[in-house]
């Protein structure tokens, strides 16, 4: 279980939004959100061993998607921000406040920064944002062939899953991921 999840989530989604628009002069709809959010979790595993946030992903057609984000957006509003419907099964994410970053590492902090300075530009679309998700998440590409909307799980954005891997060939990421999925087995 990720430590002040819920706070976690919210400050990031908050981060995302208040960049995004400071950066482009233009909301963030929530295929950006999605994909940013995603960007961050699939890196913290590729390179810490643990997702920063703990969101469970399906794959959609436009890449990885947070379940449980996407299935309260048309109510969903805190202190950070809020989801307006601006038309037809669109989105956008309005910041109420200001993001709290003492929740996230230095990592995940560079992490955000680094995911505005790549797609937070005017001329970057959807599509492109999604393709580039299609491209960098291995773990997508995996649930995406098994079947469309299918459950994302973290081990699949290593090369080879770490269970089934010799301990003695495991990478510092895949022993982290290993300690971390083995207490989230024990807390559920």
């Amino acid at each position: 279980m990720i430590a002040y999840q819920k706070e976690k989530v919210e400050n990031a989604i908050c981060f995302f939004a208040t960049e995004h628009q400071k950066t482009t002069k233009q909301p963030l709809y929530q295929i950006f959100l999605y994909k940013y959010l995603a960007f961050l979790e699939f890196d913290c595993i590729k390179n810490v061993g643990r997702p920063s946030l703990g969101l469970k992903y399906l794959a959609m057609k436009k890449g990885p998607v947070p379940i449980e984000i996407y299935s309260k957006r048309d109510a969903y509003r805190t202190n950070c921000f809020e989801f307006r419907k601006v038309g037809q099964d669109k989105y956008i994410i309005v910041a109420n406040g200001r993001p709290d970053l003492s929740y996230f590492s230095p990592y995940e902090i560079s992490m955000m920064k680094r995911l505005i300075e790549i797609f937070a530009d005017r001329f970057v679309t959807s599509n492109e944002m999604s393709e580039a998700s299609h491209e960098e998440i291995k773990a997508w590409k995996k649930a995406w062939n098994r079947k469309e909307n299918s459950s994302i799980e973290f081990e699949e954005e290593f090369d080879e899953n770490p269970i089934f891997k010799d301990p003695k060939d495991l990478t510092p990421a895949e022993e982290a991921f290993l300690i971390y999925k083995g207490v989230e087995q024990t807390s559920n």
